[in-house]
């Protein structure tokens, strides 16, 4: 019981919603850059011969720059185990995006800072709502001309009823930004000029915003402006509470630009450390699952056809609520009344997969579907799938 409590701590399972062309895959891409599961950022609209996004990886994507399907991303940062549900923002491709949040345990809201909130991501911040699931904001794209954060607050606050909470605050103005306030920890973080467009990791230091280093850096304009604004937001702003958060009453907002990497290091490591693990689930008839259930269950939130062209395969993907997973294990399947054996079970960056002989609560692993998957919810019974 102990060691699946350990594992259940380290699961941190969330999708990203969006309206298109926000960043969104841009985004995912530099959680993995960060987390070394790449070690060299794509560009999402490349030329033929450049890379494409890790997490764009249908034909169609690398010819539109848009996510289509909800690619599973899994890798390991600091001592957690991130399982990232990209979900497609495109409109057409909706009913994939409300079936994905199901099994997420959490959301981050990306928002382009020059646009706010669009149509959207209106919507699905409505379904994570309904789910009941803690959202995270990142207004994206400060490396451009954008609004000024205050109105965008102000807009999070009236079109979705939810305050927001500026976890960190952007110095300078109009993709001049030079660095970052960290309002939890009372830190700056100035980031160094980078060459590399975002590619490789962007360096930083931190300090104590009355170090004198610190105002030399500035000039007395924006350092002004950044104590009028702090001082603004520490009078009349919301105050943190972890509590509103877990209810959907307070989304954690947070500043920076996906593009060149502007924030992102900051943004995974405080998200990380205040999202929920691994949460119960409650059924169609009322049951809840815990899971630190030492009985195996499962789900199936959607099937993918021909992940491999080469041979026609269909991937169900399927998110653990309890138990433990063990590759080769029979397991009881509901809608069938049969038992059947899971063998070959993958996990995913995108395209790339590998053989998983342990999973945990909140991983999602995909297996060849066996044409009885069902995309319902399974009872709380014994190696239910």
């Amino acid at each position: 019981m102990r060691n699946l409590m350990e594992e259940i701590e380290k699961r941190r399972t969330f999708a990203i919603i969006s309206h298109p062309d926000a960043g969104k895959t841009t985004l995912t891409e530099k959680l993995l850059l960060y987390g070394g599961a790449i070690h060299l950022a794509g560009s999402v609209k490349a030329r033929k011969t450049a890379r494409h996004s890790v997490s764009d990886w249908m034909e169609i994507e690398k010819q539109r720059g848009i996510s289509v399907t909800s690619s599973v991303l899994q890798f390991d940062y600091d001592g957690y185990r991130i399982n990232i549900l990209d979900t497609p923002g495109h409109q057409d491709f909706s009913e994939d995006t409300y079936r994905t949040l199901m099994a997420a345990d959490s959301a981050v809201m990306l928002i382009d800072a020059a646009k706010g909130i669009e149509p959207q991501t209106k919507k699905l911040f409505l379904v994570c709502h309904r789910c009941q699931l803690p959202v995270f904001t990142f207004v994206n794209k400060l490396d451009r001309y954008g609004r000024n954060p205050f109105d965008l607050m102000d807009e999070i606050e009236k079109v979705l009823n939810i305050h927001a909470y500026p976890v960190n605050w952007p110095i300078g103005i109009d993709g001049h930004y030079k660095g970052a306030y960290n309002r939890l920890k009372n830190v700056i973080e100035l980031f160094e000029d980078d060459t590399s467009h975002g590619t490789k990791l962007l360096k930083s230091t931190t300090s104590s915003l009355d170090d004198p280093k610190i105002k030399e850096m500035f000039d007395e304009e924006t350092y002004t402006n950044l104590c009028n604004d702090i001082e603004l937001l520490n009078l009349a702003g919301d105050d943190f509470d972890m509590e509103k958060v877990r209810n959907g009453r307070l989304t954690p907002m947070f500043f920076g630009s996906a593009m060149t990497n502007f924030g992102v290091k900051s943004f995974l490591e405080k998200f990380l450390e205040l999202s929920p693990a691994p949460q119960p689930h409650v059924l169609q008839n009322g049951n809840i699952i815990e899971p630190n259930n030492e009985d195996f269950s499962a789900f199936i939130f959607k099937i993918q056809a021909n992940m491999n062209p080469a041979h026609r395969d269909r991937i169900a993907f399927m998110r653990i609520c309890s138990g433990t997973f063990e590759n080769g294990m029979s397991v009881y399947h509901k809608q069938s009344d049969k038992i059947i054996k899971l063998t070959q079970p993958q996990q995913f960056i995108a395209q790339e997969r590998t053989i998983v002989e342990k999973a945990y609560p909140g991983d999602i692993i995909g297996i060849f579907d066996p044409a009885i998957s069902a995309t319902s919810w399974a009872p709380p019974k014994k190696y239910d799938l």
